[in-house]
């Protein structure tokens, strides 16, 4: 059995890694299956809506699940389903065998994201949780560069369906070893899984809604910006994919890592300032103050992101997107502390379940075909734009603007 916290966080984090290459892999070869498989830029966009149908549409049934039964033998099965049907996709001979395949890889991963965090809360010191969230969350930007990377290596030598090969396979491998890990004690909900009730339940947290909201605008424009830059840069500056791939992909590993580190750090010094101020509601403070941080990075990163959309050369673009992911990326550990810790802790996992549904639901869901579908009737620059409005948005939907926040 696998007892250590931190071999358990290195396991976790690992999975995370290929969690977000699956992810991420279909926008590295998205121009060649679109050639292929004769799909327009909408089309294109909807292989990435199908994906989280099934990701969003089942994250609340398994959060629900996850406050009521042993989380590993969930979070194995959901690395099973999203291994296989990674693979699936790369044997597609057409758009609806791929669309069916990404549907699955959605169902396979909302069982990952929505319960590894929650166990790494718990086996976590309370004054290490930003940190030990930030090494699990830097696997985000890291596996979505090596999306890029890998999508852009395997395509270039051996075809776009190689790729899904390379990304589904070691995935089949972490879900045994997923078995061997000990869980942490913990207090379980007692009634039986309600998803409606659980709704009401977390609707009434105000703070969970607050961060809810923010990360829901955060989203669409994250994931839109992520799916169709390898596409922004191939269409604006006429850069080979290959080289697109990897420039994105570097960039940001390095960026995205660096500021999740960050985020994490301030995170750990909110809560330390908290804590030593001895207030009466320690969560609560606690929550506005990593409110505050995301508001922070979106308020910096909103007008980053318009200058990278208006850069005149591709260096002028790579320039502007490391300052856009820095800015943007500090707010990875501290919003998933909000969710965790801004409700009871019987309801952590349907907290994050939850989360996932209306971000992916309100958020990415639509704005990668609506971009796609911009891009098929405006200049693409022009389209990209407005992915920026609702990086602002995500700021003042968090800023704490009532309430007295912690300096951090």
């Amino acid at each position: 059995m696998i007892k250590s916290p931190r071999l358990i966080l290195v396991l976790l984090t690992g999975l995370n890694l290929f969690n977000y290459l699956d992810r991420l892999v279909v926008a590295a070869v998205l121009p060649k299956i679109q050639e292929e498989l004769g799909l327009s830029n909408l089309l294109g966009g909807l292989l990435e809506t199908v994906f989280l149908v099934g990701y969003f549409a089942t994250a609340p049934l398994f959060g629900s699940l996850g406050d009521r039964m042993a989380r590993k033998w969930l979070i194995a099965l959901g690395v099973v389903v999203w291994s296989a049907a990674t693979c699936a996709s790369g044997l597609a001979t057409g758009t609806l065998s791929l669309v069916v395949a990404r549907a699955f890889v959605g169902i396979g991963e909302a069982s990952y994201a929505t319960l590894a965090p929650t166990i790494i809360d718990d086996i976590t010191p309370p004054e290490k949780r930003g940190a030990a969230l930030a090494w699990f969350y830097v696997a985000t930007p890291v596996g979505a560069a090596l999306g890029y990377l890998v999508g852009g290596f395997v395509e270039a030598r051996w075809g776009w369906r190689s790729a899904f090969f390379v990304a589904g396979g070691p995935g089949l491998v972490f879900a045994l070893v997923c078995l061997a890990i000990a869980e942490p004690a913990r207090k379980l909900a007692t009634e039986k899984a309600n998803m409606l009730r659980d709704l009401g339940t977390l609707a009434r947290f105000p703070l969970y809604r607050k961060g809810v909201l923010g990360f829901t605008a955060y989203t669409a424009a994250i994931g839109a910006f992520s799916y169709w830059a390898p596409k922004f840069l191939f269409a604006r500056y006429a850069l080979p994919l290959k080289v697109a791939n990897f420039r994105f992909g570097i960039i940001t590993v390095v960026a995205g890592a660096l500021a999740t580190a960050i985020g994490g750090k301030w995170a750990d010094r909110v809560r330390s300032r908290v804590a030593a101020s001895a207030s009466g509601d320690v969560d609560g403070d606690t929550v506005k103050g990593l409110l505050r941080i995301c508001a922070i990075g979106s308020i910096i990163g909103a007008p980053l992101a318009v200058a990278c959309f208006l850069a005149p050369t591709a260096n002028a673009f790579f320039v502007l997107v490391f300052l856009c992911i820095l800015a943007l990326f500090v707010c990875t550990s501290p919003i998933n502390g909000v969710l965790l810790r801004a409700v009871s802790p019987e309801l952590r996992a349907s907290a994050m379940a939850v989360s996932i549904f209306a971000i992916h639901l309100l958020g990415d869901l639509w704005s990668k075909p609506f971009v796609g579908y911009l891009i098929d009737r405006l200049p693409i620059e022009g389209a990209m734009m407005t992915l920026p409005v609702a990086i602002a948005v995500s700021a003042w939907l968090w800023w704490p603007r009532r309430d007295a926040v912690p300096a951090a």
